[in-house]
């Protein structure tokens, strides 16, 4: 279906949750095995990206099954009330598996982060997805995570690797650093840091989940956008 022509959140998720699923095809350029499919419900199809957890290389600092981070990172920014990630969902009835199922979305596949902060229009969306990847911790946000939807807003997808208990935010996105983060979102993190975030308790380790309440805490309380500490690297590789 058309990205301006898409049905709300609620219709989308049960869309991915319970549609036929069918893999189309292999996403080339990842390090895990991600794949183009379709779901189709009563008569509605949607585009989705399929990342099964059997496809997923061993990483010594998280646990496996980090699709299911994927699924979290959408219901974090769906509790902020942001919707800067696609509606995600985790399926255990898949053709390869268990995975997380993510609406496709259509978009400008030249533009990035690079391209699109030249554009002062992308600039609110952008840094409401750097506040996000600083609560999240976001250990890989390339500038090719940032999408241009077809519907004009910028999406961030790929945020598997999040929601790690110890430091490692390493992002493209600095280009605002010690400004002051809007009001709206400060607000929002403050509430979310207060709320009782069941979805994520079926996805994140309790450790996880207090985590990310001192991050969302700290950043409300400093009110700026961090900097990247010069001794540290915060850089993902590649960076597009």
């Amino acid at each position: 279906m058309p990205e301006n022509q898409r049905p709300p959140a609620a219709r989308l998720l049960n869309l991915l949750a319970h549609g036929d699923l069918e893999v189309v095809g292999r996403l080339p350029w990842s390090s895990n095995h991600t794949f183009l499919a379709t779901c189709t419900l009563d008569g509605e199809e949607t585009g989705a990206v399929y990342k099964p957890g059997r496809g997923e290389r061993r990483l010594w600092d998280f646990p496996e099954n980090v699709y299911r981070r994927e699924v979290a990172a959408y219901e974090l920014s769906s509790e902020l009330g942001w919707e800067v990630v696609p509606e995600t969902v985790e399926r255990d009835d898949a053709p390869l598996g268990p995975g997380s199922v993510q609406r496709f979305v259509p978009a400008d596949f030249s533009a990035h982060h690079f391209t699109l902060v030249e554009d002062q229009r992308h600039h609110d969306r952008l840094r409401t997805i750097c506040a996000f990847d600083v609560v999240a911790n976001n250990t890989d946000r390339k500038s090719g995570h940032c999408l241009l939807g077809e519907d004009g807003a910028v999406w961030a997808i790929d945020n598997g690797l999040c929601f790690h208990t110890e430091p490692k935010l390493r992002t493209v996105i600095w280009e605002f650093a010690g400004e002051s983060v809007p009001p709206a979102l400060l607000d929002d993190l403050a509430r979310v840091a207060c709320a009782p975030l069941a979805t994520l308790r079926r996805l994140l380790s309790v450790r996880e989940i207090d985590a990310l309440r001192r991050r969302a805490d700290a950043l409300v309380a400093d009110g700026h956008f961090p900097a990247p500490d010069p001794d540290e690297y915060h850089y993902p590789w590649p960076l597009v």
